[in-house]
């Protein structure tokens, strides 16, 4: 869970740029700006029927040298103290991998952890993301999670990321814990400065709007595309909402609902001596308590 936790509206007012080794992580309501190398994002949880803990669990991370971003979403079955229990063992996992660059061997991780656990219910769709921001280099793994939405400003569109990298037929894209032997397909992006990424549970596509009608993907893109792009990441989060509300009174009150809006920007952040020292000696610290 957040090491601390305030109360909504203080959550709200407050950024976070993310520090070598931190993971910044949660499943309670949560409205807030979070910086990392080369992005900006805007993270929006909010528990169903406004419980204390919900079964959307958000991570993001920085690795010891301030390049690697990592960033998952996933939607756990479960409520409560059973959801509570994942995060934590989720979070050792993150902390882990946090510093290698390709992200295959924690997709791998995380659905060995699920399927173990199958029996309890112990299944999770996710999206896991890695930015490279040296490299300009995003890469993504959807494990049965809905498709993210992704603006390339050099084309000027929106699209779902429904193409994946690997060869055709080699990869699925099941939800974690269904089977240990899944192999998951994956997408590698260059990123420019200007490209989006909208990663988000499915209660913003299986609400309905005003005439009882399912507002799918097609219509989330289609609020998607009203909104502004010159808008700030926190504007475009909330100008999304607000459609959303607008469109679908019920959207808030139907499930778990979580979303991470990314901007990804040519500001390159440098950890300064301290912060990177401070990052290594916790890798030190955790490799000692480890043996």
């Amino acid at each position: 869970m957040n090491t601390k936790i305030t109360s909504p509206e203080a959550e709200s007012q407050r950024g976070h740029d993310l520090q070598c080794m931190e993971i910044w992580n949660g499943n309670r309501y949560v409205e807030r700006d979070v910086a990392s190398a080369g992005l900006q994002a805007w993270v929006f949880s909010q528990p169903y029927q406004s419980n204390r803990q919900g079964g959307d669990i958000h991570y993001l991370s920085l690795c010891v040298g301030g390049i690697v971003t990592r960033i998952v979403l996933a939607d756990v079955a479960g409520h409560g103290d059973q959801v509570a229990q994942t995060s934590k063992e989720l979070l050792n996992l993150l902390r882990k991998f946090m510093n290698t660059k390709k992200q295959d061997r924690l997709v791998a991780e995380l659905n060995r952890h699920f399927t173990e656990i199958e029996a309890k219910e112990g299944f999770a769709s996710a999206v896991v993301a890695t930015y490279l921001s040296h490299k300009s280099t995003l890469l993504l793994t959807n494990a049965g999670h809905p498709r993210p939405l992704f603006y390339r400003g050099a084309y000027g569109r929106w699209e779902f990321l429904d193409l994946p990298t690997t060869d055709k037929g080699l990869g699925d894209n099941f939800p974690f814990g269904l089977d240990q032997s899944t192999r998951y397909e994956h997408f590698v992006l260059k990123i420019e400065p200007g490209d989006w990424l909208l990663l988000y549970t499915d209660a913003y596509t299986e609400c309905c709007d005003k005439e009882e009608q399912l507002l799918g993907e097609s219509g989330l893109l289609t609020l998607v595309q009203q909104i502004p792009r010159s808008l700030s990441v926190t504007e475009f989060g909330r100008e999304l909402n607000r459609l959303m509300s607008e469109n679908s009174c019920q959207w808030l009150n139907e499930d778990d609902t979580t979303l991470i809006a990314i901007q990804f920007t040519k500001e390159r952040r440098t950890p300064g001596l301290f912060e990177k020292l401070t990052g290594y000696l916790k890798v030190v610290g955790r490799a000692v308590i480890s043996r």
